[in-house]
């Protein structure tokens, strides 16, 4: 059954592997064997079971890889089954990748996906050194940054030489609203994630001044309640759940009530949802062309039929439909692909260590989250401050407050950092400023 269904399916595929064409790599050798490889041995890592993984996970399996892995963390909500098309109102609550690698694995013939419900980070070197590509599907760019420093980390230099054979080409898809990207990153080799981390929006925050005293827009309101009087009012004696209506309906209510009350219009129940649940809008059509063109650069590099893209693409069809390519350029200092140590210039070696780590979260081309930091003071390796560990932070809290100077750091001392945008940790050397 299966060798029929391949040989009247996949024949389209064997026109582009089996023969030479004008637009072929100049290594490209037609051959039978290619699509034998494509369906036998190539391993793809889908990141993501959302609108653009559910596209690719389908396009994939047609264009005959049966090799497949799927992760992802989230389960099915009834807001996703207006794009997630692999999913039925019956599968509300389940796991998306184990339902989106059933469904696949039912509906084409020899299919073997093998799906991960769990974080990318839970993920060891050896999980994702198995594959021969990986394609993302995020809404995260925390975790692109991690899977792109993962991919970096696979990487062996000897004598300085990058050994090819480590690479793991990532194409990474992102999509809002009729607007989306494609990216090819070849590790070690072109512009990684990291590079051009300064391309990426801030997330959007409010000051709390503003949320409180003069509000101006409905999210406003909404962060208000969100912020200010859930933790107050604690009506139902939990965190907040944005996949709970109960709780979207009570911060409506009261959303809309001092939105009536500063006189602000355009507060509506999917804004609350928006605002709450950090909901990216997603439209189903750009999700299928942006995941086709991903795909379409994986069968490029899986095959060799054709050069890959070089190396980034952005796409809209707001006014009509307009693709635009460009190559992003390496960073000779990127904080993930360069082989030197980047230095964090500060104003004085006397400001304070709370400080330090805001500039750590606010610089453009560092954007870490919540970044702990040791260093290597007198010979010793000490410990400045951890938040992610409780019993740490605890003991390292009363840092914060003392300055640089005072904890032994000194201009070219070296501070190691671990956040979680990365897997691993960076190394910076402080430098004070020329004019300091």
């Amino acid at each position: 059954m299966d060798s029929e269904y391949s040989h009247r399916k996949l024949s389209h595929l064997r026109k582009v592997l089996e023969r030479s064409g004008p637009f072929c790599r100049p290594d490209f050798e037609p051959s039978s064997e290619s699509l034998k490889f494509l369906m036998q041995t190539c391993k793809i890592l889908v990141i993501g079971a959302g609108g653009l993984g559910c596209e690719c996970l389908k396009n994939l399996s047609l264009m005959g890889f049966r090799q497949m892995h799927i992760i992802d963390m989230d389960i099915i909500d009834l807001s996703n089954l207006n794009r997630q098309f692999l999913f039925r109102h019956k599968d509300i609550g389940a796991s998306k990748s184990e339902t989106a690698a059933k469904f696949i694995n039912d509906r084409i013939p020899g299919c073997n996906v093998i799906p991960h419900f769990c974080k990318i980070q839970d993920k060891n070197e050896d999980f994702y050194r198995q594959f021969h590509i990986i394609i993302c599907g995020l809404d995260s760019i925390i975790a692109r940054r991690w899977i792109n420093g993962m991919l970096v980390s696979l990487l062996i230099y000897e004598n300085g030489i990058l050994d090819q054979s480590t690479v793991i080409p990532l194409v990474d898809g992102g999509t809002e609203g009729f607007k989306g990207n494609i990216r090819v990153v070849l590790p070690g080799l072109t512009a990684c994630i990291e590079c051009t981390l300064d391309l990426y929006p801030p997330q959007i925050t409010y000051p709390l001044c503003t949320i409180a005293n003069t509000p101006r827009l409905p999210e406003h309101c909404i962060e208000y309640v969100k912020v200010i009087q859930w933790p107050k009012e604690n009506p139902f004696d939990c965190s907040i759940d944005g996949d709970d209506p109960q709780h979207i309906n009570w911060i409506y209510e009261k959303s809309m009530e001092r939105a009536v009350n500063f006189g602000i219009q355009g507060l509506t129940y999917r804004l609350v949802q928006g605002v709450v649940k950090n909901i990216i809008p997603a439209v189903a059509s750009t999700n299928a062309v942006i995941a086709s063109i991903c795909c379409t650069e994986v069968f490029k590099l899986a095959s060799s039929c054709s050069p890959s893209l070089n190396n980034y693409m952005i796409f809209t069809n707001t006014d009509g439909i307009y693709g635009y390519t460009y190559e992003a350029e390496k960073n000779i200092n990127c904080l993930t692909c360069s082989q030197t140590i980047k230095e964090i210039e500060i104003k004085s070696i006397y400001i304070k260590l709370k400080d330090l780590i805001q500039l750590l979260c606010s610089k453009n081309d560092l954007q870490m989250k919540n970044p702990g930091i040791t260093a290597n003071i007198s010979g010793k390796i000490k410990t400045l401050y951890i938040q992610s560990v409780p019993s740490i932070e605890e003991k390292t809290r009363q840092n914060l407050s003392k300055t640089l100077f005072d904890l032994g750091l000194r201009e070219n001392s070296e501070i190691i950092v671990a956040d979680v945008t990365t897997p691993n940790t960076i190394m910076l050397k402080i430098k004070l400023l020329k004019n300091s």
